[in-house]
């Protein structure tokens, strides 16, 4: 065999083994994103068939908290968290563990367990009302659609997953996150629908009601039922 058809031969031999090992690595990348993408495919289903349902949850602050023993140091962890359903439902909870998760799943149980209902009115609170929790005060005042939520990261926290979009927050009182969001939870806690007073008063709704907070009322209750009607006509549209 003379020189030129060995170099052929090498050749050749080099590019086969160059394709065979590029065929392997784009099957191997090929089964590698394959599975990537059917486990973030599950994840993203779920997450559309629970729709609506799915809770909101904020984590305000966690702090590093150690204990000296006799035998020596331990650290833990504690998480405020914030959970609510963004329709007018929140609940607040506080969780410790050794770990930054399990501190925070604790969280997230403690805060199920104490949500409640928060009277709104076209996305804002019903009137002007001040929370106190130790040192911590907060004052929170109805504002205009459109006003967004003009508060710090604590209050925001709370606000965001009650569902309120309009609102005008002051804190006058500690800084400490804890006592900042258990001020607004007292706040929140406070407010009242017009019902509610209408009732305790004895008196009838446009009585104890101002004529621009019924009008209020009353065009957030329509533009609710309209978003109900195109949410439903869209599930069928789909459905079809």
């Amino acid at each position: 065999m003379s020189d030129n058809e060995k170099e052929t031969q090498v050749a050749e031999e080099t590019e086969n083994t160059q394709a065979t090992a590029e065929s392997n690595n784009d099957e191997r990348k090929s089964r590698r994103g394959q599975r990537g993408e059917g486990r973030r495919g599950e994840r993203r289903n779920r997450r559309e068939e629970k729709g609506g349902d799915e809770l909101l949850d904020r984590v305000v602050t966690i702090n590093r908290v150690s204990k000296t023993h006799k035998g020596g140091r331990t650290f833990s962890f504690a998480a405020l968290v914030v959970v609510g359903d963004g329709n007018g439902t929140v609940g607040v909870g506080y969780g410790k563990s050794r770990e930054v998760p399990a501190a925070i799943a604790k969280g997230q149980l403690d805060a199920k367990k104490h949500m409640f209902t928060v009277p709104r009115i076209r996305g804002t609170v019903t009137h002007p009302v001040t929370g106190h929790d130790h040192a911590g005060t907060v004052l929170l005042r109805p504002a205009a659609p459109g006003t967004g939520v003009i508060a710090g990261s604590a209050v925001r926290a709370v606000m965001e997953c009650a569902g309120i979009t309009d609102v005008l927050t002051k804190s006058m009182g500690s800084t400490t996150a804890v006592n900042v969001v258990r001020a607004t939870v007292d706040a929140l806690k406070q407010l009242e629908s017009p019902e509610e007073i209408a009732a305790r008063r004895d008196l009838s709704l446009q009585e104890v009601t101002p004529d621009a907070l019924l009008r209020a009322r009353a065009e957030g209750i329509a533009d609710a039922a309209k978003a109900r009607e195109e949410a439903a006509a869209k599930a069928a549209k789909d459905g079809e």
